[in-house]
């Protein structure tokens, strides 16, 4: 019984080894690239450059590892990225590579080829001709996603039997919910080309099989291999920001908003031409808009260029070259984010949180020299330098070597002119809150508040203005003892100048780093100086403050490149707040407010959050985490405390990748917080409170209607009011 059942088993293995066919080879393999024969249980067998593939065979690629594997019959191409793994199942009329997890990079011959080439995962089938592709399957979502480069990849949906059809630059996406969406695919999606780039030939012998000769492939001749140009070239993804733009990366996008918005408290319709397009590393975005009120009439402000040529720029929404990183970039326009250093002075900024009401034109650029030392410039707003103020920064940066990669910097951060920040329609350097007549140039005050400007030179006023030569006298009773009150004169912005100035100083260095995680350490040191300015009438008076923020020390670190982590133990000292200039420093840069006599003060930003000198101590903390693609979160907590006093501040941002959520074109939120006593109380916000989100509906393929909100808070002396921000529009995008 014994010798019969050793025998069925030998003839097994002989019938099975008969009927295993080689039908490719392992051209190359770096890290853990290993086999699983048919019918084997595991993984067992290591595939080296040569190593032949039966039908039936499974092939898995490990962490930091990679494989490149040639058919024998057709010569086709595949690939296989890390963590990767996948099955060999050849029939008569088809080929298929059944994929559980992972990145394959396809170059399916077109000559040559007698079957059907096809990628299935457990969500989807993808089958293709002489096609150059991309699949990418992740099996803990459950989400497929298909790159073409060349030729036409049909792509179907087993749950839904949903079918499309892509090409080069498209991209279909296939989850496990039955959806299947058909997208342009960016620079940036491609994944990297593993290191072999060349086709290796192969010879077949008289059998049709490659000879072992043919199948050594020399490390060192596969090492020395030269590009492959019909791969797309993948540009570095900037991290993730919520800008209101389509991605600079898409060559051509033409963005069509139909809605409304409103401006100076009026509403308006708005039809709105935003195209966008890309030559290389140059980037234009236009803003092209017309306004119409509730009679049809064109706004007209925006179109007077006769009187005020600069409204032309306002149509550029940004004009880019090259990416923050590169030798030089530069952006101008629409910033949406920006950082110096590590944060400690100015952190997120951006010059659109009033867009389109107000529409400033930032500059942000930045140049490296000699490979070691970085540099970079920003101003908040160019049009505001000619009323003598802007928001503008500086820094540089020097690493030492590659070998020791301790790095230094400084910055330097300035508010020319907090007043420049106030609203100025006739463009007279008088305010529109201290202008008793807003709308005509040269005519600003009224000190008797008859009605009539002061002066009026060359008229007999006498009889009809009691302060006709604009002395804050009754021309009358000029020098004497009962003159009555009358109103001051107004702020004048170029003669009167509210500055803020802070510097900084770090030194940053990488303890240690990998492909899985990288940690930094580092420390800043910060001080931010208020000057003083004078009484200005009855509108306007502040002391000189100064404080000094200390950071030691802070460590970032990342995970995976998808979770960011920073801690920081924080030293205050003075009168002094962390990332003073934030994301919403241009709404409480300088701030209006009216008392219960019904005058106007202003108040900026220091006079409204640098009251507490006390020295305090305490500690930062912020995550960011990119979820697999799907969506980025970031928040952000601060506490500190001295004896009797403590400041918290919080702030949180969050946006869908809305390719995985059929129907929803855009998705994201934040809300801010900071200096504030309890930021958690959200039934009770301050002055320093400001949220907002945006969300677009795909009405259908390339047509959304987009809600885009934000909501922050003034003090108008009759207590606290909303400021409400509201636009809704549908947009088109080719």
């Amino acid at each position: 019984m014994k010798k019969i059942i050793i025998l069925l088993i030998v003839f097994g293995v002989i019938a099975g080894t008969a009927s295993a066919e080689s039908i490719a080879r392992v051209m190359k393999a770096q890290g853990e690239v290993l086999v699983k024969r048919m019918g084997g249980e595991d993984f067992s067998e290591t595939a080296a450059p040569g190593a032949a593939i039966n039908n039936g065979d499974a092939l898995k690629v490990g962490d930091l590892s990679f494989a490149v594997v040639v058919f024998i019959d057709d010569r086709s191409v595949i690939k296989v990225k890390e963590q990767t793994e996948f099955e060999f199942i050849d029939s008569e009329s088809t080929r298929t590579l059944k994929i559980e997890n992972g990145t394959l990079i396809n170059n399916i011959a077109d000559q040559g080829r007698t079957k059907t080439f096809r990628i299935e995962t457990p969500t989807s089938v993808a089958s293709v001709k002489g096609t150059e592709f991309t699949a990418i399957v992740n099996s803990v979502f459950g989400v497929d996603q298909f790159l073409g480069t060349s030729g036409l990849i049909n792509v179907l949906n087993l749950i839904s039997q949903q079918l499309v059809s892509i090409g080069a630059g498209q991209k279909a996406i296939s989850n496990i919910a039955g959806a299947l969406i058909q997208a342009p695919a960016l620079p940036n999606e491609y994944p990297s080309d593993p290191d072999m780039e060349q086709e290796p030939e192969i010879e077949p012998d008289a059998d049709g099989e490659p000879t072992e000769d043919d199948a050594d492939v020399d490390d060192a001749e596969t090492d020395d291999t030269t590009p492959d140009d019909t791969q797309p070239v993948p540009e570095e993804a900037a991290p993730p920001e919520d800008t209101g733009e389509a991605a600079e990366d898409s060559p051509y996008n033409f963005g069509l908003g139909i809605g409304s918005v409103t401006i100076d408290g009026v509403i308006y319709n708005q039809f709105a031409l935003r195209p966008e397009l890309s030559f290389g590393k140059l980037g234009v975005g236009l803003d092209i808009v017309i306004y119409l009120d509730n009679e049809g009439n064109v706004r007209k402000d925006d179109w007077d260029v006769m009187n005020d040529p600069s409204v032309i720029m306002d149509k550029i929404m940004y004009l880019s070259w090259a990416k923050k990183g590169d030798p030089f970039w530069v952006r101008f326009g629409t910033l949406p984010s920006v950082t110096l250093g590590y944060g400690g002075l100015l952190n997120g900024y951006s010059n659109m949180m009033e867009y389109p009401s107000v529409r400033q034109l930032g500059l942000n650029l930045g140049v490296r020299l000699m490979d070691k030392l970085n540099t970079e410039i920003f101003l908040s707003n160019v049009k505001d330098l000619m009323r003598g103020g802007t928001l503008m920064g500086a820094r540089a940066s020097y690493k030492l070597s590659d070998a020791i990669p301790l790095t230094v910097g400084a910055n330097l951060v300035m508010d020319i002119n907090q007043f420049s920040g106030l609203k100025d329609d006739d463009e007279d350097n008088r305010p529109n809150v201290f202008d008793d007549f807003p709308d005509t140039d040269g005519l600003w005050n009224d000190t008797d508040g008859d009605g009539i400007p002061d002066p009026h030179d060359g008229l007999d006023t006498a009889d009809w203005d009691i302060d006709s030569d604009n002395n804050n006298l009754v021309d009358w009773w000029a020098g004497g003892t009962d003159d009555p009150t009358l109103k001051t004169q107004p702020l004048n912005i170029k003669d009167t100048k509210a500055r803020v100035i802070g510097f900084a100083a770090d030194i940053g260095y990488p303890i240690f780093s990998n492909k899985f995680i990288a940690v930094d350490v580092y420390s800043e040191f910060n001080h931010l100086i208020v000057p003083a300015v004078g009484n200005v009438g009855d509108q306007f008076y502040r002391d000189e403050k100064s404080g000094t923020g200390i950071t030691i020390p802070g460590i970032k670190l990342g995970l995976f490149k998808m979770v960011q982590l920073n801690v920081e133990y924080r030293i205050k000292r003075g009168n002094f707040v962390p990332r003073f200039f934030d994301r919403s420093y241009d709404i409480s840069r300088v701030v209006p407010v009216t008392n219960s006599l019904g005058e106007t003060e202003v108040y900026t930003k220091d006079m409204l959050v640098l009251n507490d000198a006390s020295d305090l101590s305490g500690y930062f903390g912020s995550a960011g985490w990119d979820i697999f693609g799907f969506a980025n979160v970031s928040a952000s907590y601060a506490n500190m405390k001295a004896d009797t006093t403590t400041v918290r501040s919080f702030s949180a941002v969050a946006g869908l990748n809305t390719d995985w959520i059929p129907k929803l074109s855009k998705a994201a939120a934040y809300y801010i917080r900071n200096n504030d006593e309890n930021p958690f109380d959200f039934s009770n916000p301050t002055v320093n409170t400001i949220f907002g989100y945006q969300l677009g509906y795909e009405v259908s393929a390339g047509v959304s209607l987009i809600w885009n909100f934000s909501q922050f808070y003034r003090d108008t002396g009759d207590g606290l009011k909303p400021v409400r921000l509201t636009t809704i529009e549908t947009t088109f995008d080719f």
